[in-house]
C-alpha cells in the first residue's frame, strides 16, 4: 500500500505500508481541551470528542457525505459480482434484492461503527471478498451455504480478536506476501472487468495455446463494448486526477451515456448482458430483503470436503483481517489519532466490530462487509471522530429506497471500475523486495496464478506453498511460523487432493 492511501482506492489495503504519523497530544484528545456547546448538541460533541479532536459538526457532517460518494459504488459493483455468478445449481441472486443488503448492511456496521468505535470508518461488502463468494464458493455449493462460511469466517475473526491471536497471526505472514496476495486479487478483479464488458472472450471451441482473444471476434464491435472502453478513459482520467468519487462519477456517467445509446441505436437486450441500461418506470421502490437470512451455517460442509472449506474460509479470513488492519490503522493515521505509540484507539473493540460486519454480511446474503479506506476522503474533508459514520451511514439507508437507479447500470458500466480497482491494488508490487529471490519468488506465483487459474485460493496457495520450500532448501526452516507450517501443509493436500484420493480408495 501507498504510505498514503489513495481517498479513491476501494480495496487493496494493508497495516505494512502506513508510516506513522504525527499524533495528537493527549491534551488535545482532552474533554476538558474545548468548551463544548451547550444542550444536546454539547452531549453529542462529548460523547464523540468533536470539539476535543479539533473538528466541527460541519466537518463531520462533509466528511461523512464525501465518504459516502467515494465509496458508493460498491452498491453497483457487489450485485454485478454476486449477481453474474451462479452457485452449483444454477441459481443466481436476486440484483434488486442484492443491492438493498449491500445497502442495509453498510448502513447498519457503518452507524454501529461510529457509535461503538468512534471512528470516521465506514465498511461496506468487501471486493475481492466478494469475488471469492462468486467465484470460488458458489460454485461448488449452494448461495445459502456459501453465505454461511462467511459467517464462520466473520465468528472466527471474533474470536481472533477477543483471544488476542491477532497479533500472531500479524506476524505469522511476511508482509511482501500480504501485499502479493492484494496485488493478484487486483489482477483478478480487473480480469473479470474485462471479461464481464466483452472486452476479452474465450475463443469458441479453442483448444489450442491462445485460450482467450480480445473482443466476441478477435476485435472490438458493438456499442456496449465502446461504452466500456469510454468508461475505461474517463475513470483513469479521473484518478489521474485525483479526483474524490471518481470511480463513482465514472459509473454514473457512463451509465447515462449507456441509456442514451441503448435508445437511440439498434441494440439487442442480449448484448447488454445481465442488465440492460433502460430508463426504470419508477425511480423510487420499496427494499426487497428477500435474501435476508438466507444462509446456512454448515449446509457447504455437505457440499465440499472438510479441507477445501478449511482453505476457502482461510482464503476470506486473510483477505478480510489483514485489509482490516491496513484501512485501520491508515485512517486513524490520516487523522492523527495514533497514540503516542503509533497505536489505534480502541482497536479490539474496531475489529470486533468489523467481525461482526462481516457476519452481517454473510447473513444477509450481500458478501464479507469489511472496513473501507474510501474513510480517508472523509477524513480529508476534516471528519475526525464516529460522527461522519452516523451521516455515512444514514445515506446508505437513503439508498435502500433508491434500487431502480442501481439497477438500471450495466456491466460496461460497472466494469471500468473493476479496471481501476485493479489497478490500485498493482500499486502495491512496488513494495515487495523483488531482489531476494525467497520472498519474491513466492509473491509472483501469488499474483500470476490468481487470473491465471481464476481462483483466488490456488494464488494463495502456491505462494505460501512456495515459500516454505524455498525457505527449506536455503536451510531456514526455522524462521518458519507454525502457523505458515500449517497453512502450507493443508494447501499442499488441497493441490494433491486427486492423487491422494486415488491413493487411497476414495474415488
Amino acid at each position: 500500500m501507498p504510505d498514503r492511501p489513495d481517498p479513491t482506492a476501494p480495496v487493496g489495503r494493508t497495516e505494512d505500508a502506513v508510516v506513522p504519523a504525527p499524533t495528537v497530544s493527549p491534551e488535545a484528545l482532552s474533554p476538558e481541551a474545548v468548551p463544548p456547546a451547550p444542550g444536546r448538541l454539547g452531549a453529542v460533541d462529548r460523547y464523540f470528542s468533536i470539539s476535543a479532536r479539533g473538528s466541527d459538526f460541519g466537518r463531520e457532517i462533509r466528511g461523512g457525505f464525501a465518504t459516502f460518494f467515494t465509496m458508493a459504488y460498491i452498491l453497483v459493483l457487489n450485485p454485478i459480482i454476486l449477481g453474474s455468478a451462479e452457485d452449483k445449481f444454477g441459481n443466481h441472486l436476486s440484483g434488486p434484492q442484492l443491492v438493498t443488503a449491500t445497502a442495509l448492511v453498510a448502513a447498519v456496521m457503518t452507524i454501529v461503527m461510529g457509535l461503538g468505535g468512534n471512528l470516521p470508518l465506514a465498511l461496506a461488502a468487501g471486493l475481492g471478498l466478494n469475488a471469492v463468494a462468486a467465484f470460488q464458493l458458489a460454485p461448488l455449493m449452494s448461495w445459502p451455504d456459501a453465505m454461511g462460511l462467511i459467517v464462520i469466517e466473520g465468528l472466527l475473526i471474533c474470536v481472533l480478536v477477543v483471544t488476542g491471536l491477532r497479533e500472531a497471526i500479524m506476524h505469522a505472514i511476511p508482509a511482501s506476501l500480504k501485499q502479493a496476495i492484494s496485488v493478484g486479487i487486483g489482477l483478478f478483479i480487473a480480469f473479470i472487468g474485462f471479461v464481464d464488458a466483452g472486452f476479452v472472450s474465450r475463443i469458441p471451441g479453442e483448444t489450442g495455446s491462445v485460450p482467450v482473444q480480445l473482443g466476441a471476434t478477435g476485435h472490438l464491435s458493438g456499442w456496449p463494448v465502446l461504452v466500456f472502453c469510454l468508461g475505461v478513459l474517463l475513470t483513469v482520467a479521473l484518478l489521474a486526477r485525483k479526483a474524490k468519487g471518481a470511480i463513482l462519477i465514472s459509473i454514473v456517467v457512463t451509465t447515462v451515456v449507456a441509456v442514451v445509446i441503448n435508445e437511440i441505436a439498434d441494440i439487442a437486450p442480449a448484448a447488454w448482458g445481465l442488465t440492460v441500461p433502460a430508463v426504470p418506470d419508477d425511480l423510487v421502490a420499496a427494499p426487497d430483503f428477500g435474501l435476508l437470512g438466507s444462509f446456512s451455517l454448515f449446509g457447504a460442509f455437505q457440499q465440499v470436503g472438510v479441507v477445501t472449506i478449511v482453505l476457502l474460509v482461510f482464503t476470506l479470513l486473510l483477505s478480510d483481517f489483514f485489509d482490516t488492519m491496513g484501512t485501520v490503522v491508515g485512517v486513524t493515521h490520516e487523522a492523527g489519532l495514533l497514540d503516542e505509540d503509533g497505536k489505534v484507539p480502541h482497536l479490539g473493540r474496531v475489529l470486533l466490530i468489523d467481525g461482526a460486519a462481516a457476519v452481517a454480511g454473510g447473513a444477509a446474503s450481500a458478501s464479507s462487509a469489511t472496513s473501507y479506506v474510501e474513510s480517508t476522503a472523509g477524513v480529508g474533508e476534516g471528519a475526525r471522530t464516529g460522527f461522519a459514520s452516523l451521516v455515512t451511514g444514514g445515506l446508505f439507508a437513503v439508498a435502500l429506497f433508491l434500487t431502480p437507479l442501481a439497477t438500471i447500470v450495466p456491466a460496461q458500466a460497472a466494469a471500468p471500475a473493476l479496471v481501476a480497482v485493479g489497478f490500485l491494488l498493482m500499486t502495491q508490487v512496488r513494495n515487495i523486495d523483488w531482489e531476494k529471490y525467497e520472498i519474491a519468488i513466492p509473491a509472483f506465483l501469488t499474483i500470476a496464478v490468481m487470473p491465471f487459474t481464476y481462483s483466488i485460493t490456488n494464488g494463495i496457495g502456491a505462494g505460501f506453498v512456495a515459500y516454505v520450500v524455498i525457505r527449506v532448501v536455503l536451510g531456514k526452516a526455522r524462521e518458519i511460523h507454525w502457523l505458515l507450517w500449517g497453512t502450507a501443509a493443508l494447501f499442499a493436500v488441497y493441490f494433491a487432493i486427486d492423487p491422494i484420493e486415488q491413493l487411497l480408495g476414495v474415488k
